[in-house]
Protein backbone atom coordinates (compact mmCIF):
# COMPACT_ATOMS: atom_id res chain seq x y z
CA UNK A 1 0.00 0.00 0.00
CA UNK A 2 2.92 2.33 0.67
CA UNK A 3 4.19 1.89 -2.89
CA UNK A 4 0.71 2.47 -4.31
CA UNK A 5 0.27 5.63 -2.24
CA UNK A 6 3.65 7.01 -3.28
CA UNK A 7 2.84 6.40 -6.96
CA UNK A 8 -0.57 8.10 -6.59
CA UNK A 9 0.84 11.13 -4.76
CA UNK A 10 3.73 11.70 -7.16
CA UNK A 11 1.54 11.15 -10.25
CA UNK A 12 -1.22 13.54 -9.10
CA UNK A 13 1.33 16.12 -7.92
CA UNK A 14 3.23 16.03 -11.21
CA UNK A 15 0.00 16.19 -13.23
CA UNK A 16 -1.42 19.16 -11.31
CA UNK A 17 1.99 20.83 -11.29
CA UNK A 18 2.18 20.54 -15.08
CA UNK A 19 -1.37 21.86 -15.49
CA UNK A 20 -0.72 24.84 -13.20
CA UNK A 21 2.51 25.59 -15.05
CA UNK A 22 0.58 25.80 -18.32
CA UNK A 23 -1.60 28.59 -16.91
CA UNK A 24 1.34 30.52 -15.50
CA UNK A 25 1.28 29.30 -11.89
CA UNK A 26 4.26 27.85 -10.02
CA UNK A 27 4.32 24.05 -10.14
CA UNK A 28 4.42 24.00 -6.35
CA UNK A 29 0.82 25.25 -6.23
CA UNK A 30 -0.26 22.12 -8.08
CA UNK A 31 1.75 19.97 -5.69
CA UNK A 32 0.05 21.55 -2.67
CA UNK A 33 -3.35 21.21 -4.37
CA UNK A 34 -2.59 17.52 -4.90
CA UNK A 35 -2.62 17.02 -1.15
CA UNK A 36 -5.96 18.81 -0.88
CA UNK A 37 -7.42 16.82 -3.79
CA UNK A 38 -6.29 13.56 -2.19
CA UNK A 39 -7.37 14.73 1.27
CA UNK A 40 -10.77 14.86 2.97
CA UNK A 41 -11.91 18.03 1.17
CA UNK A 42 -12.90 16.19 -2.02
CA UNK A 43 -12.56 12.52 -1.12
CA UNK A 44 -14.20 12.58 2.28
CA UNK A 45 -12.80 11.16 5.49
CA UNK A 46 -13.67 7.52 4.82
CA UNK A 47 -12.26 7.30 1.29
CA UNK A 48 -9.17 9.26 2.30
CA UNK A 49 -8.55 6.93 5.25
CA UNK A 50 -9.01 3.88 3.03
CA UNK A 51 -6.61 5.11 0.36
CA UNK A 52 -4.01 6.34 2.87
CA UNK A 53 -4.25 4.04 5.91
CA UNK A 54 -3.05 5.19 9.32
CA UNK A 55 -0.12 2.75 9.36
CA UNK A 56 1.20 4.12 6.05
CA UNK A 57 1.01 7.84 6.86
CA UNK A 58 4.00 7.94 9.26
CA UNK A 59 6.24 6.49 6.54
CA UNK A 60 4.90 8.98 4.00
CA UNK A 61 5.60 11.79 6.45
CA UNK A 62 9.14 10.51 6.94
CA UNK A 63 9.77 10.47 3.18
CA UNK A 64 8.26 13.94 2.92
CA UNK A 65 10.52 15.34 5.62
CA UNK A 66 13.59 13.81 3.98
CA UNK A 67 12.60 15.44 0.70
CA UNK A 68 12.23 18.96 2.08
CA UNK A 69 15.40 18.64 4.17
CA UNK A 70 17.44 17.64 1.11
CA UNK A 71 15.86 20.40 -0.95
CA UNK A 72 16.68 23.09 1.62
CA UNK A 73 20.26 21.81 1.86
CA UNK A 74 20.70 22.43 -1.86
CA UNK A 75 19.13 25.87 -1.58
CA UNK A 76 21.68 26.75 1.09
CA UNK A 77 24.48 25.23 -1.00
CA UNK A 78 23.56 27.22 -4.09
CA UNK A 79 23.14 30.62 -2.47
CA UNK A 80 25.88 33.13 -3.16
CA UNK A 81 27.15 34.29 0.23
CA UNK A 82 28.96 37.26 -1.31
CA UNK A 83 25.62 38.73 -2.35
CA UNK A 84 24.33 38.48 1.22
CA UNK A 85 27.43 40.18 2.61
CA UNK A 86 26.69 43.09 0.32
CA UNK A 87 23.10 43.35 1.58
CA UNK A 88 23.22 42.94 5.37
CA UNK A 89 21.58 46.28 6.01
CA UNK A 90 18.91 45.65 3.38
CA UNK A 91 18.10 42.19 4.79
CA UNK A 92 17.67 43.52 8.33
CA UNK A 93 15.44 46.41 7.25
CA UNK A 94 13.25 44.42 4.88
CA UNK A 95 12.85 41.52 7.32
CA UNK A 96 11.72 43.94 10.04
CA UNK A 97 9.27 45.74 7.77
CA UNK A 98 7.79 42.52 6.36
CA UNK A 99 7.31 41.20 9.91
CA UNK A 100 6.22 44.20 11.96
CA UNK A 101 3.40 45.60 9.83
CA UNK A 102 1.71 42.24 9.01
CA UNK A 103 1.94 41.20 12.66
CA UNK A 104 0.38 44.46 13.86
CA UNK A 105 -2.43 44.24 11.29
CA UNK A 106 -2.93 40.57 12.18
CA UNK A 107 -3.36 41.46 15.84
CA UNK A 108 -5.96 44.07 14.90
CA UNK A 109 -7.76 41.59 12.65
CA UNK A 110 -7.79 39.00 15.44
CA UNK A 111 -9.48 41.46 17.79
CA UNK A 112 -12.11 42.05 15.10
CA UNK A 113 -12.70 38.31 14.50
CA UNK A 114 -12.58 37.25 18.15
CA UNK A 115 -16.30 37.84 18.94
CA UNK A 116 -17.35 35.58 16.05
CA UNK A 117 -14.76 32.93 16.91
CA UNK A 118 -14.63 32.61 20.69
CA UNK A 119 -11.67 30.66 21.99
CA UNK A 120 -10.51 29.51 25.37
CA UNK A 121 -7.46 31.74 25.20
CA UNK A 122 -7.96 35.13 23.57
CA UNK A 123 -4.31 36.14 23.95
CA UNK A 124 -3.14 32.98 22.16
CA UNK A 125 -5.63 33.61 19.33
CA UNK A 126 -4.44 37.19 18.89
CA UNK A 127 -0.75 36.25 18.92
CA UNK A 128 -1.34 33.32 16.59
CA UNK A 129 -3.25 35.39 14.04
CA UNK A 130 -0.49 37.99 14.00
CA UNK A 131 2.06 35.21 13.50
CA UNK A 132 0.05 33.53 10.74
CA UNK A 133 -0.21 36.75 8.76
CA UNK A 134 3.53 37.42 9.19
CA UNK A 135 4.73 34.10 7.74
CA UNK A 136 6.57 33.81 4.44
CA UNK A 137 6.86 30.29 3.01
CA UNK A 138 10.61 29.83 2.75
CA UNK A 139 10.47 26.35 1.08
CA UNK A 140 7.76 27.41 -1.39
CA UNK A 141 9.55 30.67 -2.19
CA UNK A 142 12.75 28.71 -2.78
CA UNK A 143 10.88 26.41 -5.17
CA UNK A 144 9.33 29.34 -7.04
CA UNK A 145 12.69 31.07 -7.43
CA UNK A 146 14.27 27.81 -8.58
CA UNK A 147 11.54 27.20 -11.17
CA UNK A 148 11.90 30.75 -12.49
CA UNK A 149 15.70 30.69 -12.57
CA UNK A 150 16.01 33.49 -9.99
CA UNK A 151 17.65 31.63 -7.13
CA UNK A 152 21.16 32.81 -8.08
CA UNK A 153 20.23 36.44 -8.66
CA UNK A 154 20.87 39.24 -6.20
CA UNK A 155 17.14 39.77 -5.77
CA UNK A 156 16.51 36.04 -5.31
CA UNK A 157 19.18 35.78 -2.61
CA UNK A 158 17.72 38.80 -0.84
CA UNK A 159 14.19 37.35 -0.95
CA UNK A 160 15.31 33.95 0.34
CA UNK A 161 17.39 35.42 3.14
CA UNK A 162 14.57 37.68 4.28
CA UNK A 163 12.15 34.74 4.14
CA UNK A 164 14.51 32.61 6.23
CA UNK A 165 14.75 35.33 8.89
CA UNK A 166 10.96 35.74 8.90
CA UNK A 167 10.34 32.02 9.30
CA UNK A 168 12.83 31.70 12.16
CA UNK A 169 11.00 34.48 14.00
CA UNK A 170 7.67 32.85 13.13
CA UNK A 171 8.73 29.55 14.73
CA UNK A 172 9.80 31.44 17.86
CA UNK A 173 6.44 33.22 17.98
CA UNK A 174 4.68 29.89 17.49
CA UNK A 175 6.60 28.50 20.47
CA UNK A 176 5.40 31.52 22.48
CA UNK A 177 1.80 30.79 21.49
CA UNK A 178 2.21 27.17 22.59
CA UNK A 179 3.53 28.38 25.94
CA UNK A 180 0.59 30.79 26.33
CA UNK A 181 -1.85 27.97 25.59
CA UNK A 182 -0.22 26.02 28.39
CA UNK A 183 1.03 22.99 26.49
CA UNK A 184 4.35 21.42 27.30
CA UNK A 185 6.94 23.82 25.97
CA UNK A 186 10.62 23.41 25.29
CA UNK A 187 13.04 24.64 27.96
CA UNK A 188 14.19 28.18 27.29
CA UNK A 189 17.84 27.14 27.36
CA UNK A 190 17.31 24.90 24.34
CA UNK A 191 15.93 27.74 22.24
CA UNK A 192 18.76 29.97 23.47
CA UNK A 193 21.26 27.52 21.94
CA UNK A 194 20.21 28.53 18.42
CA UNK A 195 22.46 31.61 18.37
CA UNK A 196 25.66 29.85 19.53
CA UNK A 197 24.88 26.94 17.20
CA UNK A 198 24.72 29.24 14.18
CA UNK A 199 27.95 30.90 15.32
CA UNK A 200 29.60 27.48 15.66
CA UNK A 201 28.52 26.41 12.18
CA UNK A 202 29.65 29.64 10.54
CA UNK A 203 32.81 30.25 12.56
CA UNK A 204 33.93 26.67 13.19
CA UNK A 205 32.41 24.11 10.82
CA UNK A 206 32.65 26.25 7.68
CA UNK A 207 36.46 26.78 7.93
CA UNK A 208 36.97 23.06 8.61
CA UNK A 209 34.94 22.06 5.57
CA UNK A 210 36.75 24.60 3.40
CA UNK A 211 40.13 23.29 4.57
CA UNK A 212 39.05 19.73 3.81
CA UNK A 213 37.94 20.66 0.27
CA UNK A 214 41.22 22.48 -0.39
CA UNK A 215 43.34 19.51 0.73
CA UNK A 216 41.38 16.99 -1.37
CA UNK A 217 40.39 18.98 -4.46
CA UNK A 218 39.76 15.99 -6.76
CA UNK A 219 38.89 12.80 -4.83
CA UNK A 220 38.24 9.65 -6.82
CA UNK A 221 34.92 7.75 -7.00
CA UNK A 222 35.48 5.78 -3.78
CA UNK A 223 36.57 8.83 -1.82
CA UNK A 224 33.68 10.83 -3.31
CA UNK A 225 31.24 8.19 -2.02
CA UNK A 226 32.71 8.63 1.45
CA UNK A 227 32.44 12.40 1.19
CA UNK A 228 28.81 12.11 0.06
CA UNK A 229 28.08 9.93 3.10
CA UNK A 230 29.71 12.54 5.32
CA UNK A 231 27.59 15.28 3.74
CA UNK A 232 24.45 13.25 4.31
CA UNK A 233 25.33 12.72 7.97
CA UNK A 234 26.12 16.41 8.33
CA UNK A 235 22.79 17.46 6.85
CA UNK A 236 20.87 15.00 9.04
CA UNK A 237 22.79 16.01 12.16
CA UNK A 238 22.29 19.72 11.59
CA UNK A 239 18.58 19.20 10.85
CA UNK A 240 18.19 17.14 14.03
CA UNK A 241 20.04 19.79 16.05
CA UNK A 242 17.79 22.68 15.02
CA UNK A 243 14.71 20.51 15.50
CA UNK A 244 15.87 19.65 19.03
CA UNK A 245 16.36 23.36 19.73
CA UNK A 246 12.76 24.09 18.78
CA UNK A 247 13.20 25.27 15.19
CA UNK A 248 12.14 23.27 12.17
CA UNK A 249 14.63 20.75 10.81
CA UNK A 250 14.71 22.52 7.45
CA UNK A 251 16.72 25.39 8.96
CA UNK A 252 19.47 23.03 10.08
CA UNK A 253 19.65 21.54 6.59
CA UNK A 254 19.72 25.00 5.01
CA UNK A 255 22.45 26.12 7.44
CA UNK A 256 24.65 23.11 6.62
CA UNK A 257 24.31 23.84 2.90
CA UNK A 258 25.12 27.47 3.61
CA UNK A 259 28.45 26.64 5.30
CA UNK A 260 29.54 24.12 2.66
CA UNK A 261 32.60 25.22 0.62
CA UNK A 262 31.86 26.63 -2.82
CA UNK A 263 35.00 25.22 -4.46
CA UNK A 264 36.65 21.79 -4.73
CA UNK A 265 35.10 18.31 -4.98
CA UNK A 266 34.27 18.65 -8.72
CA UNK A 267 33.07 15.05 -9.16
CA UNK A 268 30.43 15.51 -6.46
CA UNK A 269 29.39 18.92 -7.72
CA UNK A 270 29.15 18.03 -11.39
CA UNK A 271 27.66 14.53 -11.26
CA UNK A 272 26.56 13.16 -7.88
CA UNK A 273 24.92 16.12 -6.17
CA UNK A 274 22.87 17.21 -9.22
CA UNK A 275 21.48 13.66 -9.50
CA UNK A 276 20.53 13.67 -5.81
CA UNK A 277 18.89 17.07 -6.19
CA UNK A 278 16.81 15.97 -9.19
CA UNK A 279 15.65 12.81 -7.42
CA UNK A 280 14.62 14.78 -4.35
CA UNK A 281 12.82 17.54 -6.27
CA UNK A 282 10.96 15.20 -8.62
CA UNK A 283 10.12 12.40 -6.19
CA UNK A 284 10.38 13.25 -2.49
CA UNK A 285 9.40 16.93 -2.48
CA UNK A 286 5.96 16.37 -4.07
CA UNK A 287 5.26 13.89 -1.26
CA UNK A 288 6.09 16.60 1.26
CA UNK A 289 3.65 19.09 -0.28
CA UNK A 290 0.95 16.45 -0.68
CA UNK A 291 1.20 15.08 2.87
CA UNK A 292 0.93 18.62 4.22
CA UNK A 293 -2.41 18.96 2.42
CA UNK A 294 -3.90 15.86 3.99
CA UNK A 295 -4.90 17.84 7.08
CA UNK A 296 -6.71 20.51 5.05
CA UNK A 297 -10.51 20.27 4.90
CA UNK A 298 -12.16 23.08 2.96
CA UNK A 299 -15.60 21.47 3.00
CA UNK A 300 -16.41 23.34 6.23
CA UNK A 301 -16.45 26.70 4.44
CA UNK A 302 -19.83 28.51 4.49
CA UNK A 303 -21.15 31.84 3.17
CA UNK A 304 -19.99 33.89 6.14
CA UNK A 305 -16.56 32.35 5.78
CA UNK A 306 -16.07 33.95 2.38
CA UNK A 307 -16.78 37.42 3.78
CA UNK A 308 -14.16 36.84 6.44
CA UNK A 309 -11.84 35.37 3.82
CA UNK A 310 -12.01 38.60 1.80
CA UNK A 311 -11.12 40.60 4.91
CA UNK A 312 -8.26 38.27 5.86
CA UNK A 313 -6.94 38.32 2.29
CA UNK A 314 -6.92 42.12 2.09
CA UNK A 315 -5.16 42.48 5.45
CA UNK A 316 -2.63 39.73 4.65
CA UNK A 317 -1.68 41.06 1.21
CA UNK A 318 -1.67 44.74 2.19
CA UNK A 319 0.40 44.12 5.31
CA UNK A 320 3.07 42.06 3.60
CA UNK A 321 3.31 44.16 0.48
CA UNK A 322 3.28 47.56 2.19
CA UNK A 323 5.68 46.50 4.94
CA UNK A 324 8.19 44.95 2.54
CA UNK A 325 7.97 47.65 -0.13
CA UNK A 326 8.26 50.53 2.32
CA UNK A 327 11.24 49.00 4.12
CA UNK A 328 12.99 48.19 0.83
CA UNK A 329 12.52 51.72 -0.48
CA UNK A 330 13.76 53.14 2.83
CA UNK A 331 17.14 51.44 2.36
CA UNK A 332 17.52 52.44 -1.28
CA UNK A 333 16.09 49.55 -3.29
CA UNK A 334 14.74 50.84 -6.65
CA UNK A 335 10.98 50.85 -7.14
CA UNK A 336 10.62 47.93 -9.55
CA UNK A 337 12.91 45.51 -7.65
CA UNK A 338 11.18 46.57 -4.42
CA UNK A 339 7.84 45.70 -6.03
CA UNK A 340 9.14 42.28 -7.12
CA UNK A 341 10.57 41.69 -3.65
CA UNK A 342 7.28 42.60 -1.96
CA UNK A 343 5.46 40.23 -4.31
CA UNK A 344 7.85 37.36 -3.51
CA UNK A 345 7.69 37.91 0.27
CA UNK A 346 3.89 37.73 0.07
CA UNK A 347 4.23 34.00 -0.70
CA UNK A 348 2.93 31.88 2.17
CA UNK A 349 2.10 28.38 0.94
CA UNK A 350 3.50 25.42 2.83
CA UNK A 351 4.97 27.14 5.88
CA UNK A 352 1.60 28.78 6.46
CA UNK A 353 -0.11 25.39 6.22
CA UNK A 354 2.26 23.93 8.81
CA UNK A 355 1.65 26.86 11.16
CA UNK A 356 -2.11 26.56 10.72
CA UNK A 357 -2.08 22.82 11.45
CA UNK A 358 -0.21 23.55 14.68
CA UNK A 359 -2.79 26.21 15.56
CA UNK A 360 -5.57 23.71 14.99
CA UNK A 361 -3.83 21.10 17.14
CA UNK A 362 -3.42 23.65 19.94
CA UNK A 363 -7.15 24.48 19.67
CA UNK A 364 -6.28 28.13 19.01
CA UNK A 365 -8.24 28.02 15.73
CA UNK A 366 -11.68 26.59 15.06
CA UNK A 367 -12.39 24.71 11.83
CA UNK A 368 -13.91 27.73 10.10
CA UNK A 369 -11.00 30.07 10.84
CA UNK A 370 -8.56 27.32 9.91
CA UNK A 371 -10.20 26.86 6.50
CA UNK A 372 -10.20 30.63 5.90
CA UNK A 373 -6.50 30.85 6.66
CA UNK A 374 -5.74 27.91 4.37
CA UNK A 375 -7.56 29.59 1.51
CA UNK A 376 -5.63 32.79 2.22
CA UNK A 377 -2.35 30.87 2.07
CA UNK A 378 -3.17 29.28 -1.28
CA UNK A 379 -4.52 32.48 -2.83
CA UNK A 380 -1.57 34.64 -1.78
CA UNK A 381 0.85 32.04 -3.12
CA UNK A 382 -1.10 31.80 -6.39
CA UNK A 383 -1.04 35.59 -6.71
CA UNK A 384 2.75 35.52 -6.68
CA UNK A 385 3.00 33.77 -10.03
CA UNK A 386 0.36 35.98 -11.67
CA UNK A 387 1.88 39.26 -10.48
CA UNK A 388 5.43 38.17 -11.34
CA UNK A 389 4.37 37.52 -14.92
CA UNK A 390 3.10 41.10 -15.14
CA UNK A 391 5.98 42.95 -13.48
CA UNK A 392 8.96 40.63 -14.02
CA UNK A 393 10.15 39.42 -17.43
CA UNK A 394 11.26 35.83 -17.85
CA UNK A 395 14.92 35.65 -16.71
CA UNK A 396 15.62 32.95 -19.33
CA UNK A 397 14.46 35.19 -22.17
CA UNK A 398 17.59 37.31 -22.07
CA UNK A 399 18.38 40.62 -20.42
CA UNK A 400 16.07 41.41 -17.51
CA UNK A 401 16.29 43.16 -14.20
CA UNK A 402 16.29 39.80 -12.40
CA UNK A 403 19.70 40.83 -11.07
CA UNK A 404 19.18 44.56 -10.39
CA UNK A 405 21.76 46.82 -8.77
CA UNK A 406 20.73 46.80 -5.10
CA UNK A 407 22.42 48.93 -2.45
CA UNK A 408 25.52 47.31 -0.92
CA UNK A 409 27.02 47.70 2.54
CA UNK A 410 30.53 47.25 1.22
CA UNK A 411 32.13 47.61 -2.23
CA UNK A 412 32.57 44.48 -4.29
CA UNK A 413 33.14 43.66 -7.96
CA UNK A 414 29.59 42.28 -8.24
CA UNK A 415 28.08 45.35 -6.63
CA UNK A 416 29.55 47.49 -9.37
Amino acid sequence: MLIVDVVIIVAVARLLGALLTRIGQPAVIGEILAGIVLGPTLMGESLNAALFPADVRPVLSWLANVGVIVFLFFIGLELDRSLLREQRRVVAAVAFGSLALPFALGVGLALLLLPAHPTGNALAFVLFTGTALSVTAFPVLARILTDRGMVHTRLGVLALTVAAVIDVVAWVLLAVVAAVVGTEALPAWRIALVVPYVALMVGGVRPLLRRFAERRPRPGPVASAGVLTGIGLGVAGSAAATSWMGLHAIFGAFLFGWVMPRTGLPLLRERVLPAVERASSNFLLPIFFAVAGFSVDLSTMDVSSYVELALVLVVAVAGKFAGTFTAAKAVGVPTRPATVLATLINTRGLTELIVLVVGLQLAVLDRQTYSIMVMMALLTTSMTGVILRLIHPNPRAGTSYADPPLPADEPSPRAT
